[in-house]
């Protein structure tokens, strides 16, 4: 299914670095892929994302990405994306980012998606102090893809590390291991 899906997009073979990617991905492994843009690093973790939430179909994925501009670009991406797969395989996204109105956050909480994607200040400030609140979605999330991994350094790279390692540790603390790819 996934092989015609892409092969609507004209996509007939993976480029080296994202058929390792995915391999590593399937045995479990984080994985960090640095390659330039426009590569297919986001292919890599759509297609993942797919791959994983087809056999576990309660599972979540969360996208991070430095920049609100850039969620929503990713956001229609993985939409247009997910339109080409079969309906078996279509899974449910939404934005929760400062832009969401919060009636749809609400919604987003009671109807979690498959895909939430969002940005470190938001997880940060709207949903990891709220973890109660989101506990079937931590004891779900199988997967977080940290987009522009590069960007985070100094102290930005701190404050991003500090709070990866607060969701590893609510992740923990409601029974799921996720698997990073960056």
């Amino acid at each position: 299914s996934l092989r015609s899906a892409l092969a609507k997009e004209d996509i007939t073979r993976l480029y080296q670095h994202q058929a390792e990617g995915l391999s590593r991905f399937r045995n479990g492994e984080n994985v960090v892929i640095a390659t330039p843009t426009a590569s297919g690093k986001s292919l890599i973790y759509n297609l993942a994302l797919v791959e994983l939430l087809s056999k576990e179909k309660n599972g979540h994925g969360l996208y991070l990405f430095p920049l609100k501009a850039l969620a929503q670009d990713q956001y229609q991406a993985f939409v247009s994306f997910n339109q080409e797969l079969p309906s078996e395989l279509q899974l449910e996204a939404a934005v929760y980012d400062g832009d969401t109105p919060p009636s749809r956050r609400r919604r987003i909480k009671e109807n979690l998606p498959h895909l939430i994607i969002s940005n470190p200040d938001m997880l940060h400030a709207s949903i990891l102090p709220y973890h109660p609140k989101w506990c079937r979605f931590f004891s779900e999330l199988r997967y977080v893809v940290l987009d522009e991994v590069h960007t985070y350094r100094g102290v930005l790279g701190a404050h991003v590390s500090c709070m990866l390692r607060r969701l590893l540790r609510i992740c923990e603390h409601y029974g799921s291991r996720p698997v990073f790819l960056c």
